[in-house]
């Protein structure tokens, strides 16, 4: 029995290690891994990049501008503002793994009785840990570029992203 306890604690290792990758695609569905976007009026999008189980949320959000950037790109636009943007997750309910350690003792005499107790415990989620989803909404122009912290140049922003390796 105590054979088949090491191999089974190194499958759920493994198991916990495994996710769905998060790569820069279109997304195949609504909760899948990827971007999708829906053009609100000419020249203004909204943009999710839903990330897959574990994956950063500061990396999701890069995905949502590296695709704001594709797509003011191809429209021919020089610069994009992020109008409004939020990150939702959803908690973790994947099944987690338990390791435990305890320890106590105790005396029980004639007269009376003591006893000490320690313990320490910590577990891992399987499942990898919370999707994030990243949305932005993005109006996109032409000419001179405005000034402020949520404007962003497409060319610029895609090429400082694609060094970045993303």
């Amino acid at each position: 029995m105590n054979r088949l306890v090491i191999p089974a604690l190194c499958a759920l290792t493994l198991a916990a290690c495994a996710s769905t990758p998060t790569t820069f695609q279109p997304a195949m569905g609504p909760q899948s891994v990827g971007y999708s976007e829906y053009r609100i009026e000419p020249g203004r999008y909204r943009i999710t990049f839903r990330g897959g189980p574990g994956a950063p949320p500061g990396l999701v959000t890069d995905y949502a501008l590296l695709r704001a950037a594709d797509l003011a790109i191809a429209d021919g636009y020089d610069w994009f503002r992020v109008s409004d943007r939020f990150l939702e997750g959803q908690p973790n309910r994947s099944p987690r793994f338990s390791v435990g350690v305890g320890g106590g003792g105790g005396s029980y005499g004639w007269r009376g009785g003591s006893s000490v107790g320690v313990g320490l415990g910590t577990s891992f989620p399987l499942g990898g840990g919370p999707a994030v989803a990243a949305t932005i909404e993005v109006l996109m122009g032409r000419g001179p570029r405005p000034t402020g912290g949520d404007v962003y140049d497409p060319r610029g922003l895609r090429q400082t992203l694609m060094g970045r390796g993303i």
